[in-house]
């Protein structure tokens, strides 16, 4: 329906975060509207505008690139509480991560 209203790209942005700040989908339900969006003729149009998508990337690239640095710093022979403080990560997963190193 948003593809449709032919809105110009701010204001459905500001729609499409307005919905996707309130409906919060679980990875079921989400998996299962993709596939429904995918089947659309208009999924060009809906898949250009992401929001929670971005976000999620973000997020797990600052995990990821955190975990990352904890290994190097772990390599190094720093201090795990360091490490914890610096990257924000909690200890236990610094303590996973340590046992990969």
């Amino acid at each position: 329906m948003l593809a449709k209203m032919e809105l110009d790209p701010a204001k459905h942005r500001l729609i499409y975060g307005f919905f996707e700040r309130y409906l919060k989908l679980n990875d079921t339900e989400e998996e299962s509207l993709m596939k429904e969006i995918k089947q659309m003729d208009d999924a060009d149009k809906i898949l250009e505008i992401p929001i929670s998508y971005e976000e999620r990337g973000i997020e797990r690239g600052k995990a990821e690139e955190a975990k990352r640095v904890a290994k190097e710093m772990l390599k190094e022979g720093l201090p795990k509480e360091l490490i914890a403080k610096v990257t924000h990560l909690d200890l236990k997963e610094i303590e996973k991560l340590g046992k990969k190193v």
